[in-house]
């Protein structure tokens, strides 16, 4: 029999050829420095622009840290958020308050000038939110690059995003469902140590809680006065309250001291310390004596690049997009 591949040489280089045009076709992932060549300074131009927006306006910094998980969260981080349209994932509930989309034009406008057609909207955003975590006092992660912007976007896709009200097992759920686990969800949680909630999305906690005509019993006592001064009973939905009770605006450590406290805003963020598979987590960041402690900014970073990842598109799916509201 005629050997066509001797000593399999041929057969091997047939192999790796496919391996490699399968890998070009569905995506390489990300990685760090993918723009290194091609666009040197597009970290240096998205921190120049978040700095700037954040120093006007600090309410951005947590509106940019949201809007890249609700983006990951919903068919991965392929800024499928940040699309215009009557029925796109912008004009959900969940992401009808967030904040920042302009400062995600800002860059992008800046990069099509220095590096046209080459940055995504999706790498603008990933680099944004890390940023936002900078300009509030937070510490900086390697953010690996090489996301295309998605080509779809609907509202109805966010109903599975994590909710204020969610339980731990539904928590734990939702974050399992994109690979990440529950030292993740704690850790990510730790992002509403910046911003605000509106009143609308806890004052049942402070009056009728599951219908008893009275509060959540795990708030501390001394702390319901507080929530029931800023959010009155039938009072405006709309007021905004820190979610990190004495640290609304620096990115530290102390939102899970308030959650140890029983002094968590949300349902969803109280849970976390109530729940003994996520409580552990929180003692850990922490330092309770007797745990394996975790240091929040080192694990924030390391889950923010594991969620980061959720997903991607990238090789020949998508696009790059040339404005970040519209489809090619």
């Amino acid at each position: 029999m005629m050997q066509i591949f001797p000593n399999n040489n041929g057969l091997i280089v047939i192999f790796i050829l496919l391996a490699t045009f399968i890998t070009l076709a569905i995506g390489q992932g990300t990685r760090v420095g993918f723009y290194q060549t091609s666009c040197p300074r597009v970290e240096t131009i998205v921190r120049s622009v978040v700095q700037s927006a954040v120093n006007s306006n600090a309410a951005i910094a947590p509106g940019l840290l949201r809007m890249f998980f609700h983006d990951c969260f919903v068919n991965g981080c392929d800024a499928s958020i940040l699309i215009d349209g009557s029925s796109s994932e912008k004009t959900a509930a969940p992401n009808s308050l967030l904040r920042g989309f302009e400062v995600i034009d800002a860059a992008k406008t800046q990069l099509e000038t220095a590096c046209p057609g080459v940055v995504s909207c999706a790498d603008i955003l990933a680099l944004a939110a890390r940023d936002s975590v900078v300009q509030t006092g937070g510490t900086g992660w390697s953010v690996p690059l090489g996301r295309r912007d998605g080509l779809v976007s609907r509202a109805a896709d966010t109903a599975n995003l994590p909710a204020f009200n969610d339980p731990v097992s539904a928590q734990i759920r939702k974050f399992t469902d994109k690979g990440l686990n529950t030292q993740d969800l704690v850790a990510l949680s730790g992002a509403h140590t910046l911003g605000t909630a509106a009143c609308a999305l806890f004052s049942y906690r402070l009056y009728n809680f599951n219908s008893t005509n009275g509060p959540d019993p795990s708030i501390d006592p001394a702390f319901l006065p507080t929530l029931q001064n800023l959010c009155p009973n039938g009072g405006d939905g709309t007021v905004r309250v820190d979610l990190d009770n004495g640290s609304g605006g620096r990115f530290d450590n102390s939102y899970y001291a308030n959650l140890r406290n029983r002094r968590g805003v949300l349902e969803s963020d109280a849970a976390l310390w109530n729940d003994p598979s996520t409580q552990r987590f929180v003692q850990r960041f922490l330092g309770v004596r007797g745990l394996l402690g975790l240091t929040f900014n080192v694990e924030f970073g390391r889950s923010m690049v594991r969620m980061g990842n959720i997903e991607v598109k990238s090789g020949t799916q998508g696009e790059i997009r040339r404005v970040c509201t519209a489809i090619n």
